[in-house]
């Protein structure tokens, strides 16, 4: 693999990040950047629901292209996230289990 390679991939994997921690702070209704973007659609129950739509359809196009590009994507996630991720609908089982122990201190501390 050349320099470039190991750059891009590095390039991916931290947006890849970047996205799983949106998600994951859009799964606990935590302010994500797209709060800022829409700033009088906080009042509204939906909006919730399409923060999460919005953040899963980011997380899944860069999983996706690091998948196209033979980046190694897998090892961010638990193997229950992959398999959610490989199906690609966010469903409520997504939204109910995504965090496998939702006592982790990780998880409390995001």
């Amino acid at each position: 693999m050349g320099n470039e390679s190991v750059v891009n991939a590095e390039f991916f994997i931290s947006k890849l990040s970047e996205a799983k921690v949106t998600f994951e702070r859009a799964l606990d209704c935590k302010h994500t950047e797209f709060d800022d973007l829409y700033p009088y659609m906080l009042e509204h129950p939906q909006f919730f629901w399409y923060k999460r739509y919005v953040a899963w359809s980011q997380l899944l196009t860069i999983a996706g292209l690091c998948e196209e590009l033979g980046v190694a994507w897998k090892e961010e996630f638990s193997p229950q996230q992959v398999v959610y991720l490989q199906q690609r609908v966010m469903s409520a089982k997504v939204l109910d289990f995504w965090f496998e122990k939702n006592d982790s201190k990780e998880h409390a501390q995001r």
